[in-house]
């Protein structure tokens, strides 16, 4: 199948697009600087685009099968509108061009719950601050993000992820349409939760969590790997 991946140039989009490579599948790898993308492949198009781009969406998304969108951006006080312009663009693009199946990661501070693997700290202290400080324009756009697809007719996926951080591996991780209880998610399984949704009816026009439950990071380790990016 011919998919179109949005954020193919963050860390969980680059993982995607290998991950769905090795699956044989064509991928169009949309990044707004192709000069720099690390992967080549010949089944591989890289597309130069903004996802805030109608035209340059549109484009991007003719002649696939499904499209996926990694897009991330860093946590900032400023208001962010990249979530939910983008998927108003593809969901847009997706409608003229007749095609469906869409599959979007957000996060699980979108609807926030307790974490029973998260204890004191991290149900009360640090998802809580947070949500309230730093991420909270970047869950408010995700958020609309989820409506719009919501309000689409199309065959819609939202996988929400939470603390995310680099296995270097697929692990047996946990997919629900319920809360779960870890509070890890490495990028490798997101990649692969994201992929598996293009063939996995289960989930169409649902919520689903995905967690990683085999070698997760304590919580100073995923400060120290994401935030001062330390080994």
């Amino acid at each position: 199948m011919r998919l179109t991946v949005f954020g193919a140039n963050g860390q969980t989009g680059r993982l995607l697009v290998g991950q769905a490579l090795e699956a044989g599948h064509e991928v169009v790898a949309v990044t707004r600087h192709p000069a720099g993308f690390p992967i080549s492949h010949p089944r591989l198009d890289v597309a130069e685009a903004d996802a805030c781009d109608e035209a340059g969406v549109a484009k991007a998304v003719e002649g696939s099968g499904a499209v996926l969108s990694a897009l991330g951006v860093p946590f900032t006080r400023q208001p962010v509108t990249l979530y939910s312009r983008g998927i108003s663009n593809v969901v847009a693009a997706m409608s003229r061009a007749g095609l469906k199946r869409v599959v979007v990661v957000s996060s699980t501070a979108v609807e926030p719950h307790h974490h029973a693997a998260g204890g004191v700290m991290v149900n009360r202290v640090v998802q809580p601050l947070i949500s309230r400080t730093i991420g909270k324009t970047t869950y408010a756009d995700l958020r609309a993000m989820e409506d719009i697809l919501r309000g689409s007719d199309l065959d819609w996926t939202t996988v929400r992820a939470n603390g995310l951080f680099n296995a270097g591996h697929v692990s047996s991780y946990l997919v629900s349409a319920g809360a779960l209880d870890g509070v890890y998610t490495s990028r490798d399984d997101l990649a692969a939760c994201l992929l598996a949704q293009v063939s996995d009816q289960r989930f169409v026009r649902k919520v689903v969590e995905v967690t990683t439950s085999e070698g997760v990071p304590t919580l100073w380790q995923l400060i120290r790997r994401e935030a001062f990016k330390k080994s």
